[in-house]
């Protein structure tokens, strides 16, 4: 899985992606686009923000809510980068 958030960190630093993953709680599948991209976020996302393959949740700039959102790793279904389709 490290490899996989590895990646996802990476896409999301350079650019918008989008998460599928299931809210806990209510079992639902969100699709979020999300970017750790500082330009991306209109500077809401600080330079010097780490984020960590090993973390158990991760936090991203949420594109549609403009506000900040995070999910488990546990609960990821996919992402891919772009927009929703």
């Amino acid at each position: 899985m490290n490899d996989v958030i590895k990646g996802f960190i990476s896409a999301a630093k350079a650019g918008i992606v989008t998460v599928e993953f299931t809210k806990v709680g209510t079992d639902e599948v969100r699709v979020m686009p999300c970017t750790l991209n500082v330009v991306l976020s209109d500077h809401n996302v600080p330079e010097i923000m780490e984020q960590q393959e090993d973390n158990d949740r991760l936090v991203v700039w949420s594109i549609d809510k403009q506000a900040w959102r995070s999910f488990r790793v546990n609960t990821l279904i996919k992402w891919y980068e772009g927009m929703p389709v």
